[in-house]
């Protein structure tokens, strides 16, 4: 369904965040007519979450700012478990310490996307280890086990993933999808919540929580998840070659996180800005429209709207200065040494290893890909892991010119001619 009449259920859909829904004109209809309490769960396995978890922020942001209220499930009790949905293997075991340690942290990452409070829609964020650590297992088994087709879960893309593989699924992962399930029960009994949202992986868990809560007499609950997001070139979503892009400041500095929006793939810019940024829909289409050098112009604005909505204004403009001095200032005035390469074949796009040869960083292809798998290769000073990555337009700095390096010390410009 895509005509929705309710503003967030609208929302959503024009800016690309439904995969799927359950129920779809009745859940429309619960957003026309009441004030809605939905979730997303989040595991505390860092005490940060990264850009992978900002599409998922995003969806509770746009729920309060059309008038409902959103609720951060944090798991400190299923997080002792861990979620096998479609993981090759069993995660590591978390301690409580180390999840309340974890929670403290990720608790600051909310702060600029939700208003938390005790009103109608102010948000709230919970802990299902209020409801879980206390409970009586052989109660648990018959009140609630008892509801669920063990069959059925077998059945399930994310437990066949594993069996296929012949890779162990433990008795201890398996419950994590019953207790999953019935921390919706509990939140629709707790805070009225009706719809839990997720990622399109957590589809199978979240229509368990559906159909206990139907068994065991709630009212209709419902189901909405986000597509599973990779940059153009099949990148996860919050990686990078140092690593997480965290939302934290103090594990990641605003400047590096306003450089991994910068240097956004062309082909990426229109959807992020949609999905990462509150900017009206004209104004992104606008922007969507620009070729050339000129997307250059549209990576900075998504850049210094993602970073402003996270850090605030200030360390957005403090890293957009920072990359232009960086560009302009530093490595013109240093006289790296340039090389032209024609702007024609800059716009179709050059390999890196091949640039890199060119440039005479290295004597051969396969030497650049030892230097990639030592992290030394760098494009404006980011690191990069794929060696099939493509230099183009896209890449230009603000002074025109793609900066390539080898370790802190060799440093080219590239520049194009004609």
């Amino acid at each position: 369904m895509t005509g929705f009449k309710s503003e967030f259920l609208r929302t959503l859909s024009e800016r690309g965040f439904i995969h799927q829904t359950s129920g779809d004109e009745a859940l429309d209809d619960l957003f026309r007519t009441e004030t809605v309490s939905a979730y997303i769960g989040f595991d505390p396995t860092a005490s940060s979450l990264h850009v992978g978890s900002l599409i998922q922020i995003m969806m509770l942001h746009w729920m309060q700012k059309t008038g409902h209220k959103p609720i951060a499930l944090m798991g400190g009790g299923t997080g002792m478990i861990g979620d096998p949905s479609f993981k090759d293997e069993a995660r590591k075991l978390l301690t409580a310490e180390g999840i309340d340690q974890n929670l403290a942290g990720i608790r600051k990452a909310f702060a600029p996307y939700l208003a938390f409070g005790d009103g109608s829609t102010d948000a709230e964020m919970v802990n299902n280890a209020d409801w879980l650590l206390g409970i009586n297992y052989v109660e648990f088994l018959r009140d609630v086990g008892r509801h669920f087709s063990v069959n059925r879960m077998l059945a399930f893309d994310s437990v066949k993933l594993r069996l296929d593989r012949e890779q162990s699924l433990s008795f201890l992962e398996f419950n994590y999808m019953i207790l999953q399930a019935y921390d919706f029960v509990e939140l629709n009994k707790r805070y009225g919540v009706r719809l839990q949202m997720g990622g399109s992986d957590q589809w199978g868990n979240i229509v368990n929580g559906i159909d206990l809560g139907h068994r065991m007499g709630t009212p209709q609950l419902f189901a909405l998840t986000s597509p599973l997001l990779t940059t153009s070139s099949g990148a996860k979503m919050g990686k990078s070659a140092t690593g997480a892009i965290w939302l934290n400041a103090d594990m990641l500095s605003p400047y590096e996180f306003w450089q991994y929006w910068r240097n956004t793939e062309d082909a990426d810019v229109g959807r992020f800005l949609k999905l990462y940024t509150t900017l009206p829909m004209d104004e992104i289409a606008h922007l969507e429209a620009l070729g050339g050098a000129e997307i250059n112009e549209a990576k900075k604005v998504l850049a210094n709207a993602v970073t402003s909505m996270l850090h605030g204004d200030a360390a957005a403009a403090q890293s957009a200065e920072t990359a232009r001095k960086t560009f302009e200032e530093g490595a013109l005035a240093e006289n790296l040494p340039t090389i032209d390469v024609a702007s024609d074949e800059l716009q179709a796009g050059i390999g890196l290893l091949t640039l890199f040869v060119k440039a005479g960083l290295a004597g051969s292809n396969s030497e650049v890909r030892r230097h990639i798998q030592g992290g030394a290769v760098r494009v404006n000073d980011l690191p990069v892991t794929d060696e099939k990555r493509i230099v183009g337009t896209g890449d230009l700095g603000t002074a025109g010119v793609v900066k390539v390096s080898l370790g802190r010390k060799k440093h080219v410009l590239v520049r194009p001619v004609g």
